[in-house]
């Protein structure tokens, strides 16, 4: 079975979206990570990933979540994460391997897109 695997990228005021579909694994985790420099090179530095169609995430695309946490960090910008299936709660896959892996602290997570834009929202506790 093949399961597509887009990015697409969208501007909202200063803050850049990427939404992320599929599964985020050794094979796809290379586009994303490409996707999140070419936004760096752009001069964007204030990024929203949002991860609510993602329904698997190996190593390798955690791997690319804690890069793109360190460039975003590097040019004093700000990472935002939108996590599937009620992020903050254990319930996600995503949540649970970013919490295995004691990575999950790293991120501000916000419920959805809506949230992580604009600053009236605080981001969901780990």
């Amino acid at each position: 079975m093949v399961v597509a695997f887009y990015v697409i990228g969208d501007e909202q005021g200063d803050w850049t979206v990427l939404s992320v579909s599929g599964e985020l694994d050794l094979v796809t985790s290379p586009v994303l990570r490409q996707r999140v420099h070419d936004v760096v090179a752009d001069g964007r530095h204030s990024l929203v990933l949002d991860l609510s169609e993602v329904f698997f995430c190996d190593s390798s695309g955690v791997g690319v979540l804690i890069a793109s946490r360190r460039l975003i960090r590097s040019c004093q910008g700000s990472l935002r994460l939108i996590l599937p299936a009620q992020g903050a709660e254990d319930g996600s896959h995503v949540n649970r391997v970013l919490g295995a892996l004691g990575v999950r602290r790293l991120f501000d997570v916000y419920a959805d897109v809506e949230d992580a834009v604009t600053e009236q929202a605080g981001p969901l506790s780990a």
